[in-house]
């Protein structure tokens, strides 16, 4: 899919905690990395997609393209069950909107980066998460 022509880029990590990223592709730099409860994020999604409909672009991690599974127990598999509503819930809402978006497969993201080397790559220099980055790898640079 070719989305290189959109000025605003919003990562999504799903989950209880939600990391939300958003590049700016004319700045090439962050403007916001957070994790939200999922109404909020949603909100601020809308909000941002509204405003610049044809200039955003919105990259979700879909938890329902893992295709492996170590071992793990009963509340893992719940928890992964939750992740996989939210990534429906997140289509849903992003196809209802008319928002320009993809659902990525989590082997597709670079994730689980630790704070000061994804401070280092990003130039972010904030406080953030584990959630917060990964939803920030998933427009980093685009």
């Amino acid at each position: 899919m070719n989305n290189k022509n959109y000025r605003y880029y919003i990562g999504i990590d799903t989950g209880v905690n939600t990391g939300f990223a958003l590049w700016d592709s004319l700045e090439k730099k962050f403007e916001d990395v957070d994790t939200l409860m999922i109404h909020q994020a949603i909100d601020l999604v809308r909000h941002i997609v509204m405003e610049n409909p044809r200039m955003t672009f919105v990259r979700v991690e879909d938890a329902r393209k893992r295709k492996w599974f170590g071992n793990s127990g009963r509340e893992q598999l719940q928890g992964a069950g939750s992740v996989k509503r939210d990534a429906k819930i997140w289509e849903d809402f992003l196809t209802d909107i008319g928002a320009h978006f993809e659902m990525v497969a989590p082997k597709n993201n670079k994730t689980k980066l630790g704070a000061g080397q994804f401070s280092i790559i990003s130039k972010w220099n904030k406080k953030t998460n584990e959630h917060s980055r990964d939803a920030a790898m998933l427009v980093l640079g685009r």
